[in-house]
């Protein structure tokens, strides 16, 4: 008989953590239209702005280790109570952050949120392919993040048609010229006091309801999943472990490359919009539908993988997305951008796959393994300023700037291209 994908006995803990994915999902994609915005408002360039996502996902790479010797001291429903204290916090910040109308507190604030989401991303991953069996795992964690679009695509709509279309600082004049950067200082300071208000709302909003989720996990019995060992195995032993793990160990540099360009494709696809001349709000309306892709493949994908095996599907998507931004860079225009969109359709079951192979067969040094994955999510951090900088230069040889900085995402593919070749080639020797 064949192990299911989800047992009953696990199926009430399943859901709640489950839950935690769209959490984690609406902060991820609600963010990545602050880049345009904040560069509008405070008037500063892509290069400075990009670093919302520097702040953002480097949150992550502070927090992981940190999240996860505290679950192996604690236990999993710990480490998610913390991580959903910590994100409420960050979160709440955003009111003196709007208050005092500095770009470096709001930077300070996502800062400290994403520690919250550094914690439940360390904790939530192993915890759900913990329950169950591992021949299930990597199935049973690309159904769990599943839900993680449906929080992102709350994200977009909040940012699409809230956020951005209630900012004053986007208004345009009858030729679509933007009016703010033509105003007084003192017009401009009602301007930007009134729509990093728009900012804040949000994020007040989503730490209140991430405080009610707190309450009930708080007083939910959760199944304690990890080994009585667990804890007395030395932090020093299981990382000379991981290391020479080769499979894990190229999984974490993977990870790296596929964070790095989903964020680029996500925070960019309102630049290279506006370069076509659409506008921001209207831009994110494509991101909407990319979105849309991205959750509708990745339930395709995983019930594909009853029949696939996850290195062979890696590699073939992977293909599929280093097709599509060769489009964004070299055909631009109206086809590139969905291209761009057509991106998320084969970025859907990169991060879970990558994630689920990555930790097969680490057994008590999963949970410190998933802290390398998760501190791996540091490339949202790195490389979209490096993508701004791009973008700044305005034109690289005879391309837009904005077409010619997709080449960084396109690296990214072809390295999990390379690792999905190298983990089925992998599979066949052993």
């Amino acid at each position: 008989m064949k192990p299911k994908v989800i047992e009953r006995k696990y199926l009430i803990p399943f859901i709640l953590i489950t839950s935690l994915f769209s959490l984690w999902g609406f902060a991820n994609d609600i963010t990545n239209p602050l880049v345009a915005a904040f560069r509008s408002i405070m008037e500063i360039p892509n290069s400075e702005a990009a670093l919302i996502q520097f702040a953002f996902y480097g949150g992550y790479g502070t927090m992981a280790i940190p999240a996860a010797l505290f679950v192996r001291r604690f236990s999993y429903k710990k480490g998610i109570l913390l991580g959903l204290g910590l994100y409420a916090i960050g979160a709440f910040l955003f009111i003196p952050a709007a208050q005092f109308e500095q770009f470096t507190f709001f930077l300070l604030s996502l800062y400290i949120l994403t520690f919250g989401l550094a914690f439940l991303e360390t904790t939530a991953n192993p915890y759900i392919i913990s329950m169950g069996d591992e021949a299930t795992s990597t199935r049973r964690l690309n159904f769990a993040q599943s839900f993680n679009p449906m929080g992102s695509l709350l994200g977009m709509f909040v940012a699409s048609n809230y956020v951005l279309t209630s900012l004053d600082s986007e208004k345009r004049d009858a030729l679509g010229n933007l009016i703010f950067p033509t105003l007084s200082s003192a017009e401009k300071a009602v301007i930007r006091t009134h729509d990093l208000a728009v900012i804040r709302n949000p994020y007040v909003i989503i730490a209140c309801v991430v405080l009610l989720v707190f309450i009930v996990i708080a007083l939910t019995k959760m199944p304690r999943t990890q080994s009585t060992d667990a804890k007395d195995i030395k932090t020093k032993d299981s990382f000379k472990r991981l290391v020479k793990n080769h499979n894990y160990r190229e999984g974490v540099l993977t990870q790296f490359f596929y964070v790095a360009a989903q964020i680029m494709c996500w925070t960019f696809i309102i630049q290279y919009a506006e370069n076509i001349g659409i506008p921001k709000a209207v831009g994110q309306r494509y991101n909407i539908i990319a979105m849309l892709f991205f959750l509708s493949s990745r339930f395709i994908s995983t019930y594909l993988m009853k029949y696939l095996k996850p290195s062979v599907m890696l590699t073939i998507f992977a293909i599929g997305a280093m097709t599509t931004t060769l489009s964004v860079i070299f055909i631009g225009g109206m086809i590139g951008l969905y291209c761009l969109v057509a991106t998320s359709i084969f970025m859907s079951l990169m991060f879970p796959t990558i994630y689920g192979i990555a930790l097969k067969g680490l057994g008590d040094d999963s949970t410190l393994g998933a802290a390398g994955l998760v501190m791996a999510i540091v490339g949202g951090a790195l490389m979209p300023p490096l993508q701004g900088a791009i973008i700044d230069l305005g034109k690289v040889a005879w391309l837009p700037a904005v077409n010619a900085s997709f080449i960084l995402p396109f690296i990214c593919f072809a390295v999990i291209c390379v690792y999905g070749i190298r983990t089925h080639r992998r599979r066949i020797l052993d």
